[in-house]
């Protein structure tokens, strides 16, 4: 009823800030083609909000959909998602189909954000995807209503946000792609102190390079002059602007309330003091108005008309009278999107708050309360259980505000805003001793908590427990990032299960601390796994016994794999089935299955395992079905069906798209792209690798993205590239919690860097602290392609055995290893017999029967860069053995076959040794055409040196004897020496060192290598 109210200080001409909004105008003529983020940081009063109002008034104009949405501060609580909310609102109403279209089949879970939507989805479990699955499917909702409309989505006073908004903004930040959108974000820098929660997140989005900062300065006295000038309607004395530049700093809020405070004749009583100046103006409103100023500053950000009024107790007249001053006075504003009022300037609310006295503080949030508590409908729906828990707290009236507190923190937790219910518990955690044993008596854990079964006791009729308000705390804790305060939680949790012993909910608690340990990278987390199975060893079935079961089998395949990990989950599935725990059931057969498949029973475990998959998704257990579609397709690539994993994981792209859970799509993602290295689509595996960097978030999955990348850049002659990724990969990885499926492949991507740059001791290293560690069962998939590269690093650097003592005993090392692992499915086996015909290589035996079965067996699987590999060494190995008509045919036929695959993938050491071997063994690749004769200007021409002989020549002249000559060309010791007379007499010279020196001068030979050759023959 006021909203067409003049505020006079605010001047009618925009001041200053042309390259801002420069900066906001080309956003938003960028975000056509891609999504725009800013950031708009200034002090308090500095003219963030009109910079923003003037910028969404010109979106408007050139057709944009502005949607705003402000951080909401209610006392010291922020509520969970407010600026999300209210802006997606804003969306819903403007661009309805779209919206509803984008929104389409997800509707429950964007429920958590717009409870207009519908009944949020109730999970059956709560994990650290539940809150990654909203923020995806938030940012798909925007890209989607943005995809041809333009979109403004401005988030202010972000120093306010609740931390599960702030963990949002950054998710949208780093994750949108597509879609007309820009998303905007205000922030006061003054208030941003060293220890401010914004801090960190201003310093993260610094380093994205999509993200745009802008600083809005001060005013200058020219800019002092237009605004106040502005907001007088008349050119003001110069004398009065000196004045008022001097005393308001430049600040456009301070120069507002000075301009206005002049004009009005009361600027001789300001002090200096801030509060003073910000006070000045309410304390000359009439003193109703001035009662209802201080009533809606207590209120929170903006006060709903109807609250107000129930908590004034004043006529409906008057009411409206003092609203009517304070709005007059460009004190008050009406609420831009609903029916409520709010401070015009946040600056003014605070000193007017901050000037109430303890006592009228605390009775106005209880009034505020019962006035919620009797007409809950005052307020809006998704804000009524936070705000009634803030202002029963601080009315400092324990006993209610107890429950309405935990009434909020499950309200936080339907929403996934796990760091605000992590809050509130510690909160209901400082009120449980002061409140009355009667009034906790009536409160019960089917109410509160839900992260583990009430142990041995009916929820319906057990009062809740302080040990139940610690475990919803500490999975808080885990589920936010706040791991440290999660794990405090557990040990102080542990400490009173010490005086009140409860095996089952210590169990529950230790295998809490095993996770918190595991991603703090305080240990590997068994010791704790191992407390919570002794604990729970003996007890009748239960959910919790379960649950650590299947821990420990999860735990034990990914470190010692192995007939006790098989037990432990046949034990999980076991129990689970005992008390209805199917997602723990389905989890702990996923383990099983894997382990069947590790211990050899491979046809029986990869049916459990699609079982599980098939179960899971007509449950609609969707972690489940994630999982499924990232355990079964990496089991499958490990037993050389990558083929079949490739369609799994395509298919699980989709999947986890649909179900918002980025996570495991980034999982998905890197294991794609193993499987895509392995089947020879190279270009594809680098994309794939690229997509899991992008959206893995912890370090594990972000080690294997990097590995991934490491193997390609290795495989295709980047070593330094390769190193690069390795040392990335080890860092993500770290060295707490040492697991083979990381461990194995980081050595193994090391020894062949290390080989690849000449330092073969290091590649022994590497390989002996590997072996040292052992191989566990079931890490043959790891453990093959280790052995195989440490061998063909011996092998490559083969020489004299008396030079070189240390091999027989590294050979006889992998030797043993091999012995170790299974070989029962065709990529094993191929891999044994891989390794038995480079171990004859790396004893310089060619063993062309061995290298024939090699290929035979590699042929078999889908893997043609390792097709190759083989291919070439019996090429080379035919070449060594005899070299006949038959095996130099055969030998050519295999190089033609291994140059085309090097080629095709971009694998340049590779295509390189082929292309030696070939030129040392005088065999044509390309069949060779006839061409008209001209006249040659090769030097060895004009010698009538042959083609041959200058081979011979070139290796003369690198200092080589006429063995090593003859090795190297595959040639006879005897031939050697004859093709070394005859260049000898056609160069005219006695000698080799002669012959060197004559090849250098006519360019027959690099000149580093003549110049190696004069010291060598000097000597």
């Amino acid at each position: 009823m006021l909203t067409a109210v003049e505020t006079k200080s605010v001047s009618p001409v925009f001041v200053g800030r042309s390259t801002e909004l420069a900066t906001l105008r080309t956003a938003l003529t960028r975000a056509t083609t891609d999504p725009q983020a800013l950031l708009i940081g200034g002090e308090a009063g500095v003219g963030k909000t009109r910079l923003v109002e003037e910028f969404a008034g010109e979106a408007r104009r050139r057709g944009a959909v502005v949607a705003p949405g402000g951080c909401v501060e209610i006392g010291a609580d922020g509520l969970p998602f407010a600026p999300f909310s209210t802006a997606l609102r804003r969306l819903r109403r403007e661009l309805p189909d779209q919206f509803a279209a984008a929104a389409s089949g997800q509707e429950e879970e964007l429920a958590r954000l717009l409870p207009e939507l519908g009944a949020a989805a109730r999970e059956a479990r709560r994990d650290e995807q539940g809150m990654a699955r909203l923020f995806e499917l938030t940012a798909r909702l925007l890209e989607r209503v943005a995809a041809e409309q333009s979109v403004v989505l401005v988030l202010e006073d972000l120093h306010w946000a609740d931390a599960s908004t702030r963990h949002l903004l950054a998710y949208l930040f780093r994750t949108l792609r597509t879609g007309r959108l820009v998303v905007l974000a205000t922030y006061r820098s003054d208030d941003i102190h060293r220890r401010h929660p914004l801090r960190p997140l201003l310093a993260e989005l610094d380093r994205l390079r999509t993200v745009q900062r802008v600083e809005l300065g001060r005013f200058n006295r020219e800019e002092v002059h237009r605004q106040i000038a502005g907001i007088l309607a008349r050119e003001p004395e110069p004398d009065r602007v000196d004045d008022i530049f001097e005393r308001s700093d430049g600040n456009a809020f301070f120069v507002e309330e000075l301009a206005v405070a002049a004009d009005e004749g009361c600027c001789t009583g300001l002090t200096d003091s801030l509060r003073d100046l910000l006070l000045v103006r309410v304390e000359g409103l009439p003193e109703s108005a001035q009662r209802v100023a201080r009533i809606v500053a207590e209120g929170g950000s903006t006060v709903e008309d109807r609250l107000l009024a129930a908590v004034a107790r004043l006529s409906e007249d008057d009411l409206i009278e003092a609203l009517r001053a304070g709005v007059n006075a460009s004190i008050l504003a009406p609420a831009p999107d609903r029916d409520g009022y709010r401070f015009r300037h946040s600056l003014v609310r605070e000193a007017v708050s901050d000037d109430l006295l303890p006592g009228e503080r605390s009775r106005l949030n209880r009034r505020y309360a019962e006035a919620l508590e009797a007409d809950p409908t005052l307020v809006p729906a998704d804000e009524r259980v936070t705000r009634l828990a803030s202002y029963w707290y601080h009315a400092h009236d324990a006993a209610k505000a107890l429950p309405a507190v935990l009434d909020a923190s499950v309200e936080a937790r339907r929403r996934h805003a796990y760091s605000e219910q992590l809050r509130l518990l510690e909160r209901a955690m400082e009120l449980w001793d002061v409140v009355p044993e009667t009034v906790r008596a009536t409160l019960r854990p089917v109410d509160y908590a839900e992260v583990y079964p009430p142990c041995g006791c009916d929820p319906e009729t057990t009062p809740l427990r302080y040990l139940d308000l610690m475990a919803e705390a500490a999975v808080a804790g885990r589920l936010c990032g706040e791991r440290e305060r999660a794990l405090k939680i557990t040990k102080r949790a542990l400490r009173l299960l010490d005086e009140e012993p409860d095996p089952l909910r210590a169990a529950w608690f230790w295998e809490q601390r095993s996770r918190l340990t595991q991603a703090l990278a305080r240990g590997d987390g068994w010791a704790e796994l191992a407390t919570a199975q002794d604990l729970v060893r003996g007890l009748p079935p239960s959910e919790v016994h379960a649950a650590v079961l299947a821990s420990a089998a999860s735990w034990s395949m990914l470190h010692q794999p192995g007939p006790e990990a098989m037990a432990d989950a046949e034990s999980a599935v076991e129990y689970a089935r005992m008390v209805g725990a199917h997602d723990i059931e389905l989890n702990a057969r996923l383990t099983l299955g894997g382990l069947m498949v590790d211990a050899g029973d491979i046809e029986t475990g990869l049916a459990e395992m699609y079982d599980v998959m098939k179960r899971a998704t007509e449950l609609g257990m969707d972690m489940v079905v994630a999982r499924a579609h990232v355990n079964l397709p990496s089991v499958l690539e490990g037993v050389g069906r990558s083929g079949e994993a490739a369609r799994l994981l395509r298919e699980g792209v989709h999947v986890t798209r649909r179900l918002g859970l980025p996570d495991s799509e980034g999982w998905v993602w890197g294991n794609l792209a193993e499987c895509l290295h392995s089947l020879g689509r190279w270009d594809e595996a680098a994309k794939a690798a690229a997509n899991a960097q992008r959206l893995e978030q912890s370090a594990k999955p972000r080690a294997g993205g990097s590995m991934r990348l490491a193997c390609l850049a290795h495989d295709r002659g980047d070593t330094a590239e390769a190193a690069r990724r390795l040392a990335e990969a080890r860092t993500f990885f770290g060295t707490h919690d040492p697991m083979p499926q990381y461990a194995l492949p980081m050595r193994w991507i090391a020894v062949g860097v290390a080989a690849a740059e000449g330092r073969l001791p290091d590649a022994r290293a590497e390989l002996l602290t590997a072996l040292d560690t052992g191989l566990p069962p079931g890490t043959q998939r790891y453990g093959w392609p280790l052995l195989l590269a440490a061998t063909t690093a011996e092998a490559d650097a083969f020489g004299d055995p008396a030079t070189d003592p240390g091999r027989p005993e590294i050979l006889q090392r992998i030797r043993k290893a091999a012995k170790s692992l299974a070989a029962g499915v065709p990529v094993w086996r191929a891999y044994d017999l891989w390794l038995r015909a480079e171990l004859l290589r790396a004893e310089g035996r060619p063993a062309p029967d061995e290298w024939s079965a090699a290929v035979a067996a590699v042929e078999a699987l889908e893997r043609p860069y390792d097709l190759a590999r083989v291919r070439f060494r019996l090429a080379e190995a035919l070449l060594a053995s005899g070299a006949g008509d038959d095996e130099r045919a055969r030998a050519t036929e295999l190089l033609r076959l291994v140059t085309a695959v090097a080629d095709h993938l971009g694998a340049a050491p590779l295509a390189r040794s082929a292309a030696s071997l070939a030129q040392r063994a005088r065999l044509a690749l390309i069949p060779a055409t006839r061409e008209p004769a001209a006249a040659s200007a090769d030097p060895a021409d004009a010698l009538g040196l042959t083609s041959r002989e200058r081979d011979v020549l070139r290796l003369v002249a690198a200092g080589h004897t006429n063995r090593r000559i003859a090795e190297e060309l595959f040639i006879s010791p005897k031939t050697a020496s004859v093709h070394v007379s005859n260049i000898l007499a056609k160069l005219g010279v006695s000698g080799r060192g002669e012959a060197a020196a004559v090849a250098h001068r006519v360019g027959l030979v690099p000149a580093e290598a003549g110049n190696r050759l004069g010291a060598g023959q000097s000597r």
